[in-house]
C-alpha cells in the first residue's frame, strides 16, 4: 500500500516508526510517499523519493501511452500512479483516495484502508496528517492540537490533489486515444466518421470501468474544508467520480459554502448519524466546535450538489463513529451496500428512501 503524507519522517527509523506526530519539518505542505508493506503484525516502510532515470520514464511513457517529456524530471509519483491504474484495471477494482480524521496514529489510518479494501472493491491510498494519536497530551488539548494541524495541512491536501488530477487525466486520456486509434483502424480508412464515433462509443462501455473516489471521514472534513478557501484550490476541481463526506467534523452551519464547491463527475455524499458518540463529543469542546457538527444534525441541509444520507435508525448503527466497517456494516448488507455504491462510484441513493422533508435520503 503506498501513503502519502505532510507528517515528519524519520528515514533513520524502521517501519511506521518513520512516521511522525507533526508536520514535515520543511514545512506542513511538503508531501512524502511512502510504501508500506504488511509483514504479519508488522510493517516495512519504503520512503520513494528517487528521481526516475530517463529509462524509466521512457518505459512509463511507452507502455501507458502518455503525453509527457521524457527528458524532464519526473519523480516516484509518476511511477506510483501508473502501477496503481494498472493495478486497478487488472484486478477489476476501483480507486478511493482516503483523508482519515482525528486522533489517528498511522497503525489506526492502515488499518481502516486495509479494512476498506477488505470490504469494498476498491484500492485505497490513504493522505495521513499529523494526525497525533492522543500524542503527549489527551482529551481537549489532543482535539484542538489536531485541529491546527489539520488546518496547516490544507496547502498539502491540494498538492496532493493536483498530482492526482494530472497524472489520472494523463492516463485516462491515453487510454481514449488508444480506442479513438483502434476505431479509427477498424473503419479502414473509409472516413464514416458516425461509424468511428460509435466503435469508439463502445469500446469505452466495455473498457474496464476504473472510477476515482474519495471518501474523508470526521476530521479530515475539516481539513477539505479549508483546502477548498483558495480560489484556486485543486480540491474544487473535478478529479473524483464519486465524494464521500461521512461523520464530517465541521460545522453543520453555512457548510453549503464550501459543500457546494466541491465538484464530482457522478455523486457527492454527505454521511449523518445523529447518534454519533465521537461528533456528540467534539461540539463540547470549545469554541467552533461547540456548535452542530455536519455529521450528526439534520437540518439545513441546503447544499445544492450533495445528497445527504441518514444511516441514523439503520440497523447495527447505534452510537458509531465509523459506520462504514466493522460491526455496522457486518450485520446490514444494506448499508454495506450503500457504501459500495458511494466507494465504487455508483448510486447510492437508487436503494433509498426520500424524506423532502429534511431533504435527506433516508436507511432503515
Amino acid at each position: 500500500m503506498y501513503v502519502v503524507t505532510n507528517r515528519k519522517v524519520n528515514n533513520r527509523k524502521e517501519g511506521l516508526d518513520v512516521f511522525g506526530d507533526t508536520p514535515n519539518t520543511v514545512g506542513p505542505n511538503e508531501l512524502r510517499l511512502v510504501k508500506v508493506t504488511r509483514q504479519g503484525s508488522h510493517y516495512t516502510t519504503e520512503l520513494l523519493a528517487d528521481k526516475l532515470t530517463q529509462a524509466e520514464v521512457r518505459e512509463l511513457k511507452r507502455r501507458h501511452a502518455l503525453d509527457i517529456d521524457e527528458r524532464a524530471d519526473w519523480y516516484a509519483s509518476l511511477r506510483v500512479a501508473c502501477n496503481l491504474m494498472e493495478q486497478a484495471a487488472r484486478e477489476k477494482r476501483h480507486l478511493l483516495v482516503y483523508v482519515h480524521g482525528y486522533n489517528n496514529d498511522m497503525k489506526d489510518v492502515l488499518w481502516t484502508a486495509e479494512t476498506l479494501e477488505a470490504l469494498y472493491n476498491v484500492i485505497v491510498l490513504p493522505f495521513s496528517w499529523p494526525a497525533n494519536g492522543g500524542g503527549a497530551v489527551s482529551g481537549t488539548a489532543a482535539y484542538l492540537d489536531d485541529k491546527q494541524d489539520a488546518r496547516v495541512s490544507m496547502d498539502a491536501l491540494n498538492r496532493f490533489f493536483e498530482k492526482v488530477r494530472f497524472y489520472h487525466e494523463k492516463l485516462t486520456e491515453a487510454r481514449r486515444d488508444a480506442f479513438w486509434q483502434q476505431a479509427m483502424a477498424e473503419d479502414g480508412g473509409r472516413g464514416n466518421r458516425e461509424a468511428v464515433q460509435a466503435r469508439f462509443t463502445q469500446l469505452l462501455a466495455e473498457d474496464c470501468k476504473v472510477t476515482l473516489n474519495l471518501m474523508c471521514h470526521s476530521m479530515g472534513n475539516y481539513v477539505l474544508k479549508y483546502a477548498l478557501q483558495p480560489a484556486a484550490a485543486a480540491a474544487a476541481k473535478l478529479i473524483f467520480d464519486n465524494v464521500s463526506l461521512v461523520a464530517a467534523d465541521a460545522n453543520n452551519a453555512a457548510h453549503e459554502t464550501w459543500v457546494q464547491r466541491i465538484q464530482a463527475r457522478n455523486r457527492l455524499y454527505v454521511v449523518i448519524n445523529e447518534n454519533d458518540f465521537a461528533l456528540a463529543w467534539s461540539r463540547r469542546k470549545p469554541g467552533e466546535a461547540q456548535r452542530a457538527r455536519l455529521g450528526h444534525y439534520l437540518k439545513n441541509l441546503f447544499a445544492a450538489n450533495a445528497r445527504y444520507i441518514d444511516i441514523t435508525r439503520a440497523d447495527g448503527v447505534g452510537n458509531a463513529h465509523g459506520y462504514f466497517a466493522g460491526e455496522p456494516v457486518a450485520h446490514n448488507a444494506s448499508l454495506k451496500a450503500v457504501f459500495s455504491d458511494a466507494f465504487e462510484g455508483g448510486r447510492a441513493e437508487d436503494r433509498l428512501s426520500y424524506a423532502a422533508d429534511i431533504n435527506a435520503y433516508r436507511l432503515i
